[in-house]
């Protein structure tokens, strides 16, 4: 369970440069932090192939411009057919109007890998009350990703990852989860 709470957040950081989060900002816990150049972060294969396999609804081996749309629409990031056309014109490299798992891979694998900032965007999506902590809310995340999880088990996923024994996850700890699977570039 606590590995799909990470792919979850993994391909929902994706190659999007920017979280549509409305009107949340910066916890006080990420502002303070000085303005350093983002890290990158390069997914394992294996992790990757589960990101592919849940966009690819059908689980035809490829994923349709309907599939994205629909994927990026759970992730609560609803992109436009403008955006799902530009996105295609990048990652379908064969042109044949699907993106298969070589061309996924090429794209996550270029512009060197997730950035850092991205990872904190995401987590600002999974704090929903802002407070720059992440506790049993990620109960209705999980649910609006289509996720069947009870709120005892988002629990036991927070207790998992809360390494100071705060009942939540803080921005650190988030980092550290997301990252621990991952290669620095």
């Amino acid at each position: 369970m606590l590995q799909r709470f990470g792919l979850n957040l993994q391909y929902s950081l994706s190659r999007k440069t920017s979280l549509k989060l409305g009107k949340r900002s910066l916890s006080k816990e990420t502002s303070l932090r000085p303005a350093t150049s983002p890290r990158f972060y390069r997914p394992n294969t294996e992790e990757m192939r589960r990101v592919f396999d849940k966009f690819d609804t059908n689980k035809d081996g490829k994923i349709s411009k309907e599939e994205y749309k629909s994927a990026m629409g759970v992730l609560g990031q609803g992109i436009s057919a403008h955006e799902a056309n530009e996105t295609f014109r990048v990652m379908d490299t064969d042109k044949d109007g699907f993106v298969d798992f070589k061309e996924f891979l090429e794209v996550h694998g270029s512009g060197g890998g997730i950035k850092s900032i991205d990872i904190e965007g995401a987590f600002r999506a999974y704090d929903l009350d802002g407070d720059g902590r992440i506790s049993a809310e990620l109960w209705e995340v999980m649910r609006s990703l289509g996720e069947k999880c009870s709120l005892e088990a988002c629990k036991r996923m927070v207790g998992a990852v809360d390494a100071d024994g705060d009942g939540c996850v803080n921005m650190d700890e988030f980092m550290n989860m997301m990252t621990r699977t991952m290669k620095p570039c």
